[in-house]
Parts: C-alpha cells; structure tokens; sequence
C-alpha cells in the first residue's frame, strides 16, 4: 500500500470517527484480528480483546442512544470529548510506521474528525425539530451504514471512499446550510410580524 493510500485511510477514519467513534475502532480492531489489513504498530492496540469488548458494548449503546430523539443531541454533545480524540488518534496511528504518534497527523485527524462530527450534530439538531421519531430513526440508521460501508470501502477502494465521503459532506454541509437559513429567515418573519 502507498503512502498516499495509507493517507487517505487515515482521513478516512478520521471522518468516521466524527460519526461514530466506538463503531469505527471496533471496525479498524475486528478487520486486523480477522487478518482482513494489516495494522500499523499504532493501531494493533484495537484488536485487543478489550478494546474490542469495549468499544463494541459502547457502539451498541450508541445504536440504541442515537434513535431516541433529544437523548441522542445529549449523546452527541458528550461523545464530542471522545470522538475528536480517537479520530486524531486514528488518522495518526494510520500515518505512524514505527508506532510514533506525529503532531501534524494529530491535529489533521482532529480536524477531519470535527468537521464530520460538527456536520452530524447539526444534522441532527435539525432533525430534531421535528416531532415525529421516524426521522431520527433513519438519520441514525443512515450513519450506522455510512461507517459500516465507508470502513469496507476505505480498506478495499481508499480512493472511491475519499470521493464518496467528500461528496457526502459537501453536500450535507450545503443542505444544513440552506435549512438554518431558511429558518433563520421563518422566525425573522415571525419577529417582524409580531
């Protein structure tokens, strides 16, 4: 695998960590311990038994915790201080030959993992406004995918990810974008008509 390869992966799961931390480090630990990758010296610590265990019990109650609308806005406002970490975490450990951890990778992880996270939690603040659940059920659903796909896409075909991904994001940026302006504009009406 290139360089370049290892790099993508490294943003790759930065951004997935951004959605779904505990789901993307017991993917990254399940696909080494099955021999699906090899793992850099960094990231052999996932396929531990424990690190396994625990991320796979905190990814199933981050399935259960996300489909319940205002829990899941709580749920995303804590796992903001876990979610940045492992994504800088990962993306660094990708990068790292030797099991060093390096500055530049730290902060370029943190920052992919951020924008992912930041556009999923307005994403879901959005959602949220509306009353009924079935909206939060399939955005949570939809996420869950996102990260189970992007992390079987990422391994086997980084370059299609990277695009996807990016694709992805632009566009949800653009659409939270354009629905708070639309409300912004709805309660400036109702301001001025009151």
């Amino acid at each position: 695998m290139t360089d370049a390869h290892v790099f993508v992966i490294g943003l790759l799961l930065a951004w997935m960590a951004g959605i779904r931390a505990y789901l993307t480090v017991f993917g990254v630990g399940l696909a080494g311990l099955l021999g699906w990758v090899d793992l850099p010296p960094a990231l052999e610590a996932t396929q531990s038994w424990w690190v396994l265990g625990t991320s796979g019990a905190l990814a199933l109650a981050e399935f259960f915790a996300d489909k319940i609308p205002g829990v899941d806005s709580v749920w995303d406002l804590l796992q903001t201080l876990a979610r940045i970490p492992a994504g800088a975490f990962l993306a660094a450990a990708a990068l790292s030959p030797d099991g060093e951890l390096g500055a530049g990778a730290l902060a370029a992880g943190a920052g992919v993992a951020l924008a992912s996270h930041a556009l999923k939690s307005g994403t879901r603040a959005l959602l949220n406004t509306s009353p009924e659940p079935v909206s939060n059920w399939a955005a949570s659903a939809t996420e869950d995918t996102i990260v189970v796909g992007g992390l079987a896409l990422a391994l086997a075909h980084p370059w299609l990810a990277l695009a996807i991904v990016v694709g992805i994001s632009v566009l949800g940026a653009l659409l939270v974008w354009w629905i708070w302006r639309l409300m912004a504009r709805g309660v400036r009406r109702l301001m001025a008509a009151g």
